[in-house]
């Protein structure tokens, strides 16, 4: 291969471990989706909104993005990134850093306003910091749901970059031509 187009190619340890992690990553923001709920099994809000499990959801939210800022930021630091398939796993990994980000406020705010909750008897600021939380906590999970899909479209990104590389070195075995065979070893003349 020429060295330039083999500077193209990112090398398979460094995508396979790189969809190792994102899909870690992925796996993590889609089991938050499922798992954090909100509304009891009849589709209604708590009677008393539990502020620490919601302030958890942020906690873990948080944390989760910041398991994908830094995932970003390392690919953004490589080589790898200014490649033509490097290009839209940065961009991929970008959106997912911003979705991840956003979630992580809305699960805080969530919490804010199931403690607002807990504090208020009047029934119209009940009601409306009680369509807030339900509100603010859908659109977490849906910016959760963002992430992982973003999460999964870069890890979809370096699969087919594997493939090709994958395809492109049976082409060039098929291409090389057969070695010319060793030389026999020469008798002493006589």
């Amino acid at each position: 291969m020429r060295p330039d187009f083999e500077r193209e190619l990112i090398p398979r340890d460094d995508a396979l471990h790189l969809i190792g992690a994102l899909s870690v990553l992925k796996d993590k923001a889609q089991n938050a989706t499922h798992q954090w709920e909100l509304l009891d099994e009849d589709g209604h809000v708590p009677a008393t909104p539990p502020y620490t499990v919601l302030l958890q959801h942020a906690t873990d939210a948080q944390d989760l993005s910041a398991e994908v800022l830094r995932l970003t930021a390392e690919f953004a630091r490589s080589p790898h990134h200014t490649t033509r398939d490097g290009g839209p796993v940065l961009k991929h990994l970008a959106v997912a850093a911003t979705m991840s980000s956003y979630a992580a406020s809305y699960f805080a705010e969530t919490a804010e306003h199931a403690l607002a909750l807990l504090r208020s008897t009047n029934p119209a600021d009940r009601q409306y910091l009680s369509n807030n939380m339900v509100h603010d906590h859908a659109t977490g999970r849906a910016y959760l749901r963002r992430t992982s899909e973003s999460l999964r479209d870069a890890g979809k990104e370096l699969e087919d970059h594997l493939g090709f590389q994958r395809s492109l070195a049976q082409l060039t075995r098929q291409e090389t031509p057969p070695a010319p065979p060793a030389p026999r070893p020469r008798g002493r003349p006589r």
